[in-house]
Formats: structure tokens, sequence, C-alpha cells
């Protein structure tokens, strides 16, 4: 049903009629020091996926790189618990997995679930006049960038891993109540990289509430201090041809949009119709984040455009 030629967050294979088998994997290096928050992070990251489809995750593999010789095993344990901890929350089951020697740690994992396939969501099918909910702040790779080079606070810290770690559930199972018309996780390819996969061919522009954006505040200074990762630039780059920014706008919003995410929050393209049922199920599902950050609209120059609400 689903493969890999519209950038989708996983891959749907049709049992029947009923049932959708959904499978996707991930892994990264980490972005964070304590390995059980890193174990955490990385499984909520791999559950994600999933949940941006509208699937339950069922099963799960543990993928990891180790070296006995930079760390130890009780690291190892710590990580590999941490993941445990996050599949618990999400009665997932952990039924097996593959360790290799690299020279750089990286974990996450192979998960596998469910979905009806007349109820699977993919990330393509906006249509205009659609409004866009977004389920987590943005500015994640900001902060991990400052903390890799000692300049994130213990505060910022920990509300950044609260983040992380929270499963994508709750938004997953408002999208199912309500039905909705397109979604995707906010991840590696930041906001705009993942807004525009989704809007990529059609005839239509998306306009980017700035004054609507959920971000954390600090990570503009941050980012204006130099805590930008590799990932943010090469973002930016990406849908440059396709981007634009209003002149009203501040310009120090924008690398917010671009920062790659770990573990961000759904991305959600619903009718207007159907607006507020979708943000009263996602409080109801203990959703926090449900900022309404743009809508689609008639073509203009780009498929993007950030300007005011």
């Amino acid at each position: 049903m689903v493969g890999f030629d519209t950038h989708a967050d996983a891959g749907i294979y049709k049992l029947s009629d009923d049932l959708g088998l959904i499978q996707t994997v991930d892994y990264f290096t980490p972005v964070v020091d304590d390995p059980f928050h890193y174990g955490e992070i990385a499984a909520a990251n791999s559950l994600s996926d999933v949940y941006a489809m509208g699937g339950q995750p069922l099963t799960a593999l543990n993928i990891i790189g180790f070296s006995d010789t930079v760390l130890s095993y009780e690291v190892l344990g710590e990580i590999l618990q941490g993941g445990i901890a996050t599949l618990k929350r999400a009665n997932v089951a952990l039924i097996g997995g593959h360790s290799v020697k690299a020279p750089e740690l990286f974990y996450g994992l192979s998960v596998t679930g469910t979905v009806s396939p007349r109820q699977a969501i993919s990330n393509r099918g906006v249509r205009i006049g659609d409004l866009f909910v977004l389920t987590k702040p943005l500015g994640i790779g900001i902060l991990t960038t400052a903390l890799k080079k000692e300049n994130l606070s213990d505060d910022l810290l920990k509300q950044a891993v609260d983040v992380m770690r929270t499963l994508n559930a709750g938004a997953a199972q408002a999208m199912q109540a309500v039905g909705v018309r397109a979604a995707t996780d906010v991840t590696g390819f930041g906001f705009s990289g993942h807004l525009y996969q989704m809007v990529d061919g059609e005839n239509l522009t998306v306009e980017i509430y700035a004054d609507q954006l959920p971000y954390f505040p600090e990570a503009v200074d941050l980012a204006n201090a130099g805590n930008v990762a590799g990932g943010l630039k090469k973002n930016a780059a990406y849908v440059a041809a396709e981007f634009a920014v209003d002149p009203t706008v501040n310009p120090e919003i924008i690398p917010i949009l671009h920062d790659p995410q770990t573990s961000g929050g759904l991305l959600i393209a619903v009718s207007e119709a159907k607006l507020d049922r979708l943000l009263e199920a996602l409080a109801d599902n203990g959703v926090g984040t449900r900022a309404v950050v743009g809508r689609a609209v008639e073509r203009e120059d780009t498929s993007l455009i950030v300007r005011h609400s």
C-alpha cells in the first residue's frame, strides 16, 4: 500500500481487507549523555513512524552498534533498559534484536505494527483549505547540539528529554478518532523538510504561521550563538527552491523551521471542518502541544511560505 516513493514514514503491506502490516526501522547515535534516557528516546523515535501512519506498534527488534573497548557493558545494559521502559509504556513486545561491534555507538529499533487499510494515514493527500497541527515544540536539534558543546542548562536538558521521550501514541489515537487528511512525524528533515515532502508535486502552497509555531524560546539565542547542527544547513538547502519568507517575519525564527528533530511531534493535515474535533481529541488523549501552524492555499510562487497568521 505504501512504499518509499513519497518519503513515507513507514511501509504498509496489505495482508487483507481488514489488516495492514506496518514496518519501519530507525536508529541514531546518542543525543544525550545519560544512557537510559538515550535508550528511551531512541525507542520513542522508532515507534513514532508507526504512530504517524495511524497504526498500533506491536513488536520490536533491537538494533545496536557497540564497542566494549570504548564503553562498558553496564552502559549497554542501561541503554537497552531505557528502550525496554519505552516499549512497556507503549505496550509493545520486544522479541529480539541484533548487535554488531562498531566504532561509534548507535541504537534503535525495527518496529512492526498494524493498521486497518481503510484507516491508514499517509504523508500525502493534502488539499487546499486543510490546516496543519503540530504536536511537539521545535528546536530540539539546536538544544542537543548545545549540549554537545556544553552550552545547555540542566533545566533545558530536562525539558528536551521529556519532549523526546514522549510517545506520539495519543496523537495517533486522536487522528484515528477524527479522521485526518495526512500526517508525518517531524524528525531529521526538520519541520520545513517534512512539510515539503507532504506537498511536493501538489499544486498548492502552505502558509506557515510564524506567530503560531511552538518552539523552545531559548533555541533562538542558542542558534545565534552557533549551536547549529550540520543537518540544519542541509535541510535549508533541501527546501530552498520552494521556500519563501515574508519580509515582516523575524528572520531569527527561520533556523527553527529547518532544525533536525529527534523524536519530534506529529504534523497533521486536517480539513477545517474537523479541526476543532481534532484539537479536542488531542487534548483528551493527553497531547500537550496542539498548535495550528499553517494552512494549504492556492498555489503561489513556492510550496512553502512563512508569514503571520
